[in-house]
């Protein structure tokens, strides 16, 4: 089992609040986080037909069966049971009595506000990031091998072969989570759109553009995205445009939260196909974007990322906005140094507000610093998140 970074909020929540919910997406390690935090606990997953039946018809006997402190997995497949566990909750006298998981933040997000205001902490948990593995001795530093194999904790701890992992999780997991939430009457037209989204990585998307392409209207398309982004299978990336007037792109970027997956729906099977794949760097900046988002989650906060493109095509991949702060990210694959690379850091610098230096995000092992940018390898991504060296960086050698 590995060591999680969110591991360190988790305790804390958990001493605070009666219940705590670590939402995420399938197989991204939740069950395994909550069971290897608080081994002593009950433990009951909804997925059983038999336990998910006992919690929907009989749900006092449900929690005698499974008193607390308990761990309650996949939730959002009982949603009824927040009620009881509002009154319960208010009855308990320790903290951190019920651990709740679910797959489904938007579902998830509306029964807890209903149910469980003020008494659970909300936490999201995404696949391995790479500080984790190569805190765990687990990561070889190789672009290529990264993007193609992704993050789910089970390729590690089994060996699993990547592609045969991600075609098995997205027809059993994926395509049945979207049938459950929407009415998906053809599963090709929405394998299609799969799989140009994949293709569109890092891309503001033109959903009635893709229409035409995926046979359905734009509006299906605008349900399928947001069931997707509901079942944490695509992040959108939001725009940054505050006092930057009109010309400025004002559409989310999308991203996979698996960059594996991505490149199992581009249909690369090998490391030494993605090297070759004309859309590397696209897969590359969607690894280091979600690397980026894994850091901010795992320290229980928002987040606070963005990037800004105005109508003219210039572009910063990446913001992390710190209070009042914006600290600007370039994310380029190449592995050889070059200065060019923090030119558009050096513009934004001087167009926008309360801009601090910032980072070119890159494959290389040069470090060096360029009008007081730094250049970071892919695998310190979560660095450059942290307050101390955001604060830092200016003096950073």
């Amino acid at each position: 089992m590995f060591t999680r970074k969110i591991q360190q909020e988790l305790s804390q929540v958990a001493a605070e609040y009666p219940v705590v919910t670590i939402i995420g997406p399938r197989q991204s390690g939740k069950t395994t986080l909550a069971q290897m935090q608080f081994p002593d606990y009950c433990y009951a997953n909804l997925e059983i037909p038999e336990i998910r039946k006992l919690a929907t018809e009989d749900p006092n006997d449900f929690f005698s069966q499974y008193p607390a402190p308990v761990i309650i997995d996949e939730i959002q497949r009982v949603p009824e049971l927040l009620s009881y566990l509002q009154a319960l909750s208010d009855k308990a006298t320790q903290s951190g009595q019920y651990i709740l998981t679910g797959s489904h933040q938007v579902r998830l997000h509306e029964t807890v506000s209903q149910s469980l205001a003020g008494r659970t902490a909300l936490l999201s948990l995404l696949p391995l990031s790479i500080e984790e593995l190569k805190d765990n001795n687990t990561a070889e530093i190789d672009r290529d091998s990264f993007i193609y194999r992704g993050f789910m904790p089970q390729i590690y701890q089994k060996n699993l072969n990547p592609t045969r992992l991600y075609r098995n999780y997205f027809q059993t997991y994926i395509e049945r989570d979207v049938r459950q939430m929407i009415n998906v009457k053809s599963l090709i037209a929405f394998e299609n759109f799969m799989r140009l989204l994949a293709g569109r990585i890092g891309q503001v998307v033109n959903l009635h553009s893709m229409a035409d392409d995926v046979g359905v209207s734009g509006s299906t398309l605008k349900e399928w995205l947001s069931v997707l982004e509901a079942s944490f299978v695509i992040f959108r990336l939001p725009p940054y445009f505050e006092n930057f007037g009109k010309r400025i792109i004002k559409s989310p970027k999308i991203f996979f939260t698996e960059v594996g997956l991505a490149a199992y729906l581009l249909g690369l099977e090998t490391a030494e196909q993605v090297s070759r794949d004309p859309l590397r760097g696209n897969l590359f900046e969607n690894m280091v974007v979600i690397e980026a988002l894994k850091a901010r989650l795992n320290a229980g906060a928002d987040p606070n990322l963005f990037f800004f493109r105005d109508s003219k095509g210039y572009e910063i991949d990446l913001i992390f906005k710190k209070g009042r702060q914006l600290i600007p990210v370039e994310i380029k694959s190449a592995m050889t140094f070059n200065r060019e690379f923090a030119k558009n850091i050096e513009t934004f610098s001087k167009i926008a507000p309360n801009v601090e230096p910032g980072a070119v995000i890159y494959a290389g092992k040069l470090t060096p610093k360029v009008s007081g940018n730094k250049f970071v390898h892919f695998s310190d991504t979560a660095s450059i998140l942290t307050m101390k060296n955001a604060m830092g960086m200016k003096n950073a050698k």
